[in-house]
Parts: structure tokens; sequence; C-alpha cells
């Protein structure tokens, strides 16, 4: 399902919470200089909340982007813009992301089986650092679970892509496995979030989020062992 999230009715978002159909997640429809009704602004850390608007972007797909723009340079603070839809545990998520600015950082990235603002999973790209690391937030803490070197540009615009069925989670960068990380952490459905740090201004225009099949469940005819 494709659909500019600006013009997705309350009665749609309540059957997709309870769906496990795919989402594709544009922003060609949105409001300029609002954040769609489809997304909260939340905050992990310290600092100020992030301000998310969608904002115009020839570049980018249908032509608008939804960025975070407030240029807070407490390190420790990351704006998270939350998807209103549920997703089940096992899911692959995508995104393509352009870092525009930022001293401090320069990131984006996913959150996912996100729990609440203060406990989830997350894989970043930081174009200062050029690399890609997975992290698991509990209780508001980032514990680095493993990353990789990789070159992430500034002012192009880059794919970003996790998944994660049951304890494995599988990261690739711009069509490119990169690495593989196993945890029990978090092990229940949740939400998608996009994420960034400290005083990035960063922009997304795509998202596309495909749940999978869950592996603990016994097949069709079969008892589960």
């Amino acid at each position: 399902m494709i659909r500019p999230v600006a013009i997705v009715s309350a009665i749609v978002l309540a059957i997709l919470i309870v769906s496990a159909e795919a989402e594709t997640i544009i922003f060609g429809g949105g409001q300029p200089g609002a954040l769609p009704k489809d997304f909260t602004s939340a905050l992990t850390g310290n600092g100020a909340v992030g301000r998310w608007e969608v904002v115009d972007d020839r570049s980018a797909e249908g032509g608008k982007a939804l960025a975070q723009l407030d240029v807070d340079k407490t390190d420790y603070r990351f704006p998270l813009a939350i998807f209103a839809t549920s997703f089940p545990r096992d899911l692959e998520v995508s995104i393509r992301f352009k870092a525009v600015s930022g001293s401090v950082d320069r990131a984006g990235g996913i959150a996912f089986r996100l729990q609440d603002p203060q406990n989830y999973y997350l894989v970043r790209a930081n174009a200062l650092e050029d690399n890609v690391r997975l992290y698991r937030v509990r209780n508001g803490t980032r514990e680095e679970l493993t990353g990789a070197r990789a070159r992430v540009p500034t002012g192009e615009w880059q794919t970003l892509a996790v998944r994660a069925q049951g304890n494995h989670l599988a990261v690739s960068f711009n069509g490119k496995a990169l690495f593989e990380a196993r945890d029990e952490t978090f092990a229940t459905a949740g939400r998608v979030a996009l994420w960034t740090k400290a005083d990035s201004v960063t922009r997304f225009d795509r998202i596309e989020i495909t749940p999978l099949p869950d592996r603990s469940l016994p097949l069709p005819g079969r008892s589960k062992p």
C-alpha cells in the first residue's frame, strides 16, 4: 500500500493498527511546515524536542520530505518522529534519508519494535563518522550492539534498511548487506520511528515497512516442536 501520509483517515489508521499489511509512506501530499498527523514527535535523552516538518525538496520522491530542523547541540539528544501504526515483531523496514547538516552529529536512522520513546532498537547511519551502527535503547540508555564502516555522503539520498525476525537483526545500506546481530531485549510488536541525533538536520522522503512471517509459529498442518 502506497499512501501520502497527510490524507489517511483516522478510520483507516485504526484498521491498520491490527493489520499485517505492508506500508509505503511518502510525504508528497503533506502540508509544508507541519508534522503529518500520522506521526507524533518525541524525544529520547536531553535537550529540545525535535522540530519535524514537511519541507519542499525537488530531489525527494513526490517533491517533499519530512525533516528534523531543530539544531539544539545537546549531544545525548535523539528526536523521534513516531508513526502511528503498530507493526508485528517480525518486519523489514527501509528508509530513504539525506543528511543535510550538523556539527555535533549528522545522522539519520530507524527506530523499530519501539515500545515507548525510551525503549526500542535503532539502526542509524552517520555522515560525520562514515559508519552504520545498531543499538538497543533500554530505559533511555543507548547500548551499541554492532556496526560497520560505510561512506555516508552529506547532501545525497541514502537507503538504510533492517530486517528483524525473532532475535535475528540484519542491516543493509544502499542495498549492500553490512552486518547481523542477535538480541533478545525487545521480542514483541511495536512501532516504527524516524530518528536523528543532536543538531542533525536530516530529511526523509520514503519509508517502507513489510511485516514478515513469524518463525516462532508452526507451519499449517504441523505442530510446534
